[in-house]
């Protein structure tokens, strides 16, 4: 039986996992678990973006006012990143709007290194972790799961924090979200050569989570035979 959860707090080597993937493939909750399980610190990336589109919001700022961008870009303090308030759709949209600017972008990557540069490693999801942030990482996952998947489980996630939407209007929201994300110069999505995809259209996180873990204790044996 493998013991890594009740040893890893005293484990001296470093462990940096990177997921990516797109909106709602479920490398978010996955990310966490992971976490959990490996005793690491944890970064949904995505929401450095999304606290930027928020600060030009609630500002009353244009989006497409770079300067202000890179400023709330620099004032992000990743230790007060609130899940919930950052979870709003217009906050999504304004995020996926501001992440194409390439100065903002590397404002915000070089907090993500710095947060990656933990002793003991860390846990890293988003869309360009494994290819731009992380590209070193011990371990990357690229999940994925169809727009049409991906789709319900928004809609169910809206549903469970009282809400109510349609499902063809996320669909389409999520086609269009992939559309800036792969399409965009700096920094697209897309797996890194060396990713291990893990494709969750099929599979429940409990499934999802049991594959990445059997996917990092291979590499975490590996390392200890060496």
């Amino acid at each position: 039986m493998n013991n890594r959860r009740g040893t890893r707090g005293s484990m001296t080597t470093r462990l940096t996992i990177a997921i990516d993937g797109p909106a709602a493939s479920g490398k978010g909750t996955l990310a966490r678990r992971l976490a959990d399980y490996y005793h690491l610190p944890h970064l949904d990336t995505g929401l450095t973006y999304r606290a930027v589109g928020h600060a030009l919001l609630t500002h009353g700022l244009p989006l497409d006012n770079l300067s202000a961008a890179e400023t709330a870009a620099r004032q992000v303090n990743l230790a007060n990143l609130d899940r919930e308030l950052l979870s709003a759709h217009d906050v999504a949209e304004a995020a996926s709007k501001v992440a194409v600017y390439p100065t903002v972008r590397k404002i915000l990557v070089d907090k993500q290194r710095a947060f990656a540069a933990q002793p003991g490693g860390a846990v890293l999801d988003g869309r360009d972790i494994g290819t731009v942030v992380c590209p070193d990482a011990d371990v990357k996952l690229y999940v994925t799961a169809s727009p049409e998947v991906r789709a319900s489980r928004r809609l169910r996630d809206i549903q469970s924090r009282g809400g109510t939407a349609d499902l063809t209007e996320i669909l389409a929201d999520i086609v269009r979200r992939d559309q800036r994300d792969v399409g965009r110069t700096d920094s697209p999505l897309r797996a890194a050569s060396d990713a291990h995809l893990l494709d969750t259209s099929e599979m429940s996180i409990e499934a999802a989570f049991q594959a990445a873990r059997s996917i990092i204790d291979a590499v975490l044996a590996k390392r200890d035979e060496a």
